[in-house]
């Protein structure tokens, strides 16, 4: 990996976010529930407040992660960030040899972080949303998907109810498991068409399935962007270490890059989006 992109990264994992409190909650893993870590933030005041739940990629929480709560928080919402790789003793390397975490473990976090919320007395529990990057997308996709929670029902897992009003996915993995089924919430997909760790394409083909069958679904494509478009002051260069499914072959690499003007889009869009449907009544 380029020296510098290296510094980069590791500065964007190793560094927390400011005026954040640490929490923890169980799972909702039947039989064994697991403790997950996490930060919560909120807006002064004693709400309630809609509520999003953030979901990191295979690097796991970064400054990124830390900065988007932030942001989240600053227009009012409350911020859960769950840190399914702490909870498993598992680092940032994105690579080869980061464990193999079965998909059900991250969907139960995710049940967990909603029923967490649902106990805190700011929180509107009907308004509640969810956003993903990359591997935290495929499962921000998941817990608004009617044969995923069909799946989770039949092992014991089931959501609080309302469960999530809406949910994004950001560059998510794992479109192409999905392409043939349907969400039962509204859901936003954004992603950059020059992506070749998750690639565009299974992710075009799962939204345009789903909005075939009635589905509030919508995906939006950068022109020239690649992953990690939305991490600030990330170079562009290509990680050669890090797995990819893409690249049978080869086992490895992807290419990563600040994108400013897919950026900027993003939280205009993510910003009407949750504006839209975590905030009417």
């Amino acid at each position: 990996m380029p020296g510098r992109a290296c510094v980069v990264l590791l500065a964007l994992i190793a560094l927390a976010g400011c005026a954040s409190t640490r929490v923890a909650f169980p799972n909702v893993t039947p039989g064994t529930p697991l403790r997950v870590p996490g930060w919560e933030l909120r807006p002064d005041g004693d709400g309630p407040f809609p509520a999003v739940v953030l979901l990191h990629t295979c690097h796991g929480v970064s400054t990124s992660t830390h900065a988007w709560a932030r942001w989240f928080r600053d227009r009012r919402y409350v911020a859960l960030i769950v840190d399914s790789w702490a909870a498993r003793g598992i680092g940032n390397e994105c690579d080869e040899k980061t464990p193999d975490v079965p998909s059900t473990e991250r969907f139960d976090d995710t049940a967990g972080a909603l029923r967490f919320l649902h106990a805190q007395r700011f929180v509107d529990p009907n308004r509640i949303g969810v956003i993903g990057w990359s591997n935290g997308g495929v499962f921000s996709i998941a817990v608004v998907n009617g044969p995923s929670l069909e799946r989770a029902r039949r092992r014991g897992v089931t959501l609080e109810p309302p469960g999530f009003a809406a949910a994004i996915a950001v560059y998510p993995g794992g479109c192409y498991s999905l392409v043939n089924e349907l969400v039962t919430r509204p859901l936003l997909v954004l992603m950059g068409d020059a992506d070749d760790w998750t690639l565009p394409d299974p992710c075009v083909e799962m939204v345009a399935n789903m909005r075939r069958r009635g589905a509030d679904a919508t995906i939006v494509l950068y022109p020239g962007a690649v992953h990690y478009f939305d991490v600030v002051g990330q170079p562009r260069t290509y990680l050669p270490d890090v797995g990819n499914r893409n690249k049978p072959g080869e086992c490895c690499g992807a290419t990563v890059g600040y994108d400013a003007a897919a950026f900027a889009d993003e939280q205009r869009r993510i910003e009407e989006f949750f504006g839209y449907h975590l905030r009417r009544k």
